[in-house]
């Protein structure tokens, strides 16, 4: 891959070009307000996934602002949720292969959180839903390449800015488009909520997702129950099964989170089921299980199995270019004055299937802060200009 192999130094720039990095240290408070003002209308804004119409109407403003700063925008619909944007920036070195950067607008929280949890600064902390995951790391990629285009300079390669919006209901209508648009890509960088205390993420477990389902047949408990043919008992059996698949040792975990069946308590039951989620380290490991789960057979005479569902995310392995990727980024953060750390997590994000599609993808580039999904979610009001500074550099260089 030329972007570890080759090109320009990680914390240098190359051809004379302005160090935009150095322009956001001399003017850090009033960048610092233009990434808050970005912020505070983005968050303002709400946007749970599959809700069309907000989705849409914050997709046509962020087009209109990548456009300000000099991107083509691609608009693709995405019925029932909004729809995904494409913004192509030119690179001063065009005949080099392109950096792809992934983001998703929609968020999990629903309409009417933020008269709950309300967009505020204070004690060094910006507060409000959707801040850390993630609209503040798309804020400072914004930022950063609006700042580029002022400073009259370009990123070193050709960018790809996907912005999606329903990465938090698993990327059903935006798979193929980030796997289309990333297509000989020289690397990935997903500006997701880091790991505490700012690392980025070199992997990520993978995700299945199932539904086993035992069907039995129904028949009076305290007249004929030897008529029947009970469902949750054979689900109980398949159940002791499942969770043995399990190989913490090698990263993956099983859990059996819901579970239903029956009617009625004199009925022995005809039908049960069971929600399963896998998490594995490897694709060999998805592979594995999900192998052993269409393989159960039934243990009561009489019953039977039927399994819904699959892998929802493949792995982001840590791979030889994973890893070199993380070092130029290491460097650039070292040369910036601060250090980036790397880890691992057990949750998934789209930068998954990319490297899947053997891309090196670097991970949780995002904003410092916590409570993703939650009613204290924020950012550092510190690491914002600093991540500005980080991927204007890192776009200049890379």
């Amino acid at each position: 891959m030329s972007v570890a192999a080759g090109g320009v130094g990680a914390g240098g720039v190359a051809g004379g070009v302005g160090d935009v990095a150095a322009r956001v240290a001399a003017e850090a408070a009033a960048v610092e307000r233009r990434v808050l003002e970005r912020l505070r209308r983005w968050v303002e804004h709400e946007t749970p996934s599959g809700d069309e119409a907000r989705c849409l109407a914050l997709a046509e403003a962020i087009a209109a602002e990548l456009e300000a700063a000099g991107a083509g925008v691609d608009r693709v619909p995405a019925p029932g949720w909004g729809e995904h944007l494409v913004a192509r920036f030119a690179g001063r070195e065009s005949e080099l292969e392109p950096v792809v950067i992934l983001g998703h607008l929609d968020t999990v929280h629903p309409v009417g959180t933020l008269a709950r949890q309300p967009f505020r600064v204070v004690e060094g902390r910006v507060e409000g839903p959707g801040t850390y995951d993630m609209k503040a790391g798309l804020v400072v990629v914004v930022e950063a390449l609006a700042l580029l285009a002022e400073a009259g300079t370009r990123p070193r390669r050709p960018v790809r800015l996907v912005v999606t919006c329903d990465e938090e209901a698993g990327s059903g209508t935006s798979r193929g488009l980030i796997e289309a648009t990333a297509a000989g890509a020289a690397a990935v960088l997903v500006p997701e909520p880091p790991l505490a205390g700012g690392a980025a993420k070199t992997s990520r477990k993978g995700v299945a997702d199932y539904r086993l389902r035992a069907l039995g047949r129904a028949a009076h408990a305290g007249v004929e129950p030897e008529r029947g043919v009970n469902a949750i008992l054979e689900l109980a059996h398949q159940i002791v099964r499942v969770v043995a698949l399990a190989d913490p040792a090698r990263g993956t975990t099983i859990n059996t989170g819901v579970i239903a069946g029956g009617t009625a308590g004199n009925v022995v039951p005809a039908e049960a089921w069971v929600s399963i989620d896998v998490r594995f380290a490897t694709q060999e490991e998805g592979w594995r299980v999900d192998a052993a789960l269409r393989a159960l057979e039934p243990v009561l005479p009489g019953s039977s199995l039927q399994l819904e569902g699959g892998v929802n995310r493949p792995p982001l392995e840590r791979t030889e270019g994973v890893v070199r990727l993380y070092e130029r980024a290491r460097a650039i953060a070292a040369g910036l004055g601060w250090e980036l750390g790397e880890g691992a997590t057990g949750g998934g994000s789209d930068g998954s299937f990319t490297a899947a599609l053997g891309i090196p993808t670097l991970d949780g580039l995002g904003v410092e802060g916590g409570g993703a999904h939650a009613a204290d979610e924020h950012v550092r009001v510190a690491d914002l200009t600093r991540r500005v500074a980080f991927f204007a550099r890192l776009l200049e260089t890379l």
